[in-house]
C-alpha cells in the first residue's frame, strides 16, 4: 500500500465525519462566505452557457490545446505588449491545471539536461508536498531552502538568500507567484529584485508556480508582478499557470505551462520537445473548462465581470481573516495573531502544531492539515465563532 496523500487523507476523513456542524479547512476552493456552499462565479455560468447556444462538438484538442486559449493565458501572464510576447518567444501549451504544469517541467527538465548536467531542483520549506514527488518520480534531485520563519510567522529572507547562494553550480529554484502554498508570506517588491539579482548572478533557472493570479489581491496585474519582473530582469524563466482559483475550475483541470525562450526558433524546438513529453502522458488536454477560460478572457464583458468577482472573492477572504484575528482576541487569545491578516490569499499558516492540528479534528471537528495550514475559504461567519474558541482553546 502507497503512503496515504496528507491533504486528501484529511478531506476523507472531513467526508467520514457525521457532525452536521464539522469544518473544512482542507480542501483549496472558494466557497460562499453565507453557506460554505462552492460557489461558481457568474462570469463563468454565462461563459458555459454562451458555449452549450454555440453548439460546439466536443472533437479532440490539439497536443498544445485551443490556441487561442494559450494565447490569452501568455498574455494575462506576462502581458500583450510585453517583448517576449510581441516576438514571440513565448514555447507554451496547455496543461493539466498547475499540478500538471509542474509535471510537464519536471519530464522536460529530465529529459533534455540529462542525468550528468541534471542540477538540484531548490523548493520553499515549507511547500506544496506534491511539489517534492513531482520532481523526485523524474528522476530529479531536491533540495529545500528556507522560506518560513516559525518565530516572526513571517519569510526568512536572510535564510532564502543564503541558501539560495550556497549550491557551487547552477540549480533550478522553484518561486511561487503570489499567495505562497501554504504560508500565505510573499517577499516584498524590493525582496524580489533581490531574490532575481542572486539567481542570475549565479545561473539559476527560475520556476514560477503561479496558482493565484487575481484571486490573492483581486488585482490579475499585481499577483503577477513578480514574474513579470523576473522576465523584464533578463530570465527565461518557465512557468505553471492554474485556472483552478480565480477562475473556480477546480475539476476542469485547467492550466497552461510555459517557457520564455532566446528566440522564436528556439520557442518552436521548445515547443515540439514539449509536445512530445504531453503526448505520451495526454495525447488531448481538457476541452470545456479550457473554452470557458477562453471565451471570459476573449470578451471585454465578461473579463471585466470576472475581474470585478475575484476582486469581491479576494476582499471577503480578507474580510474574514480579519474577523477571525477579531474572535480570538474576544474568545481570550492573549497570543499575538498579526500573521493572519499579514498573509494573503486562500491559505493561512497559523503556526499551530501537528498535535494541536489533531485536536481540533478529534475534539472539535475542525479539519486541517498538521502542519496547521487552514484555507481561510472555509471560514465564513457562520462558523467563525466555533473556529476562534477552538484554535484559543488549543494554543493557550
Amino acid at each position: 500500500m502507497g503512503p496515504k496523500d496528507p491533504i486528501l487523507s484529511v478531506a476523507d476523513n472531513y467526508a467520514a465525519c457525521e457532525d452536521p456542524f464539522k469544518i473544512d479547512l482542507v480542501v483549496p476552493a472558494y466557497r460562499c462566505g453565507l453557506d460554505g456552499r462552492p460557489e461558481v462565479p457568474y462570469s463563468v455560468q454565462l461563459a458555459q452557457e454562451y458555449i452549450v447556444e454555440r453548439r460546439l462538438d466536443h472533437e479532440y484538442c490539439p497536443i498544445t490545446g485551443i490556441a487561442s486559449f494559450i494565447k490569452h493565458s501568455i498574455n494575462l501572464a506576462y502581458g500583450a505588449t510585453d517583448d517576449v510576447v510581441q516576438s514571440d518567444r513565448v514555447a507554451a501549451l496547455q496543461s493539466l491545471s498547475g499540478t500538471g504544469a509542474l509535471q510537464l517541467s519536471s519530464q522536460y527538465f529530465a529529459k533534455w539536461l540529462g542525468k550528468d548536467l541534471s542540477p538540484t531542483v531548490f523548493l520553499p520549506n515549507p511547500t506544496c508536498p506534491h511539489h517534492f514527488s513531482i520532481y523526485e518520480d523524474a528522476g530529479l534531485k531536491t533540495q529545500t531552502y528556507r522560506y518560513w520563519n516559525p518565530n516572526t510567522k513571517g519569510l526568512d529572507f536572510e535564510g532564502l538568500l543564503a541558501d539560495l547562494d550556497a549550491p557551487q553550480s547552477p540549480s533550478i529554484v522553484l518561486l511561487h507567484a503570489c499567495a505562497h502554498n501554504p504560508t500565505g508570506v510573499d517577499p516584498t517588491n524590493s525582496q524580489w529584485k533581490e531574490i532575481s539579482k542572486l539567481c542570475k548572478d549565479k545561473g539559476h533557472f527560475v520556476i514560477f508556480d503561479s496558482q493565484s493570479q487575481g484571486f490573492a489581491s483581486g488585482d490579475t496585474e499585481k499577483d503577477i508582478a513578480a514574474v513579470r519582473y523576473f522576465v523584464k530582469d533578463g530570465h527565461n524563466i518557465a512557468l505553471c499557470q492554474s485556472f483552478s482559483q480565480n477562475f473556480g475550475l477546480y475539476g476542469q483541470r485547467i492550466g497552461c505551462f510555459s517557457i520564455v525562450c532566446d528566440s522564436a526558433e528556439e520557442k518552436a524546438r521548445v515547443e515540439s520537445q514539449l509536445k512530445i513529453i504531453a503526448g505520451t502522458m495526454y495525447p488531448s488536454p481538457p476541452l470545456h473548462g479550457a473554452r470557458i477560460v477562453d471565451t471570459i478572457l476573449d470578451s471585454n464583458h465578461l473579463r471585466e465581470m470576472w475581474q470585478n468577482e475575484i476582486k469581491e472573492m479576494s476582499r471577503r477572504i480578507i474580510n474574514i481573516r480579519k474577523l477571525l484575528k477579531k474572535r480570538l482576541a474576544e474568545a481570550g487569545s492573549t497570543l499575538n495573531w498579526d500573521h493572519i491578516t499579514d498573509q494573503i490569499g486562500m491559505w493561512c499558516y497559523t503556526g499551530m502544531t501537528p498535535e494541536q492540528s489533531e485536536i481540533l479534528a478529534d475534539k472539535y471537528n475542525i479539519f486541517l492539515t498538521h502542519d496547521g495550514r487552514i484555507s481561510m475559504a472555509g471560514v465564513n461567519r457562520y462558523n467563525v465563532d466555533k473556529l476562534a474558541e477552538a484554535m484559543h482553546s488549543v494554543t493557550k
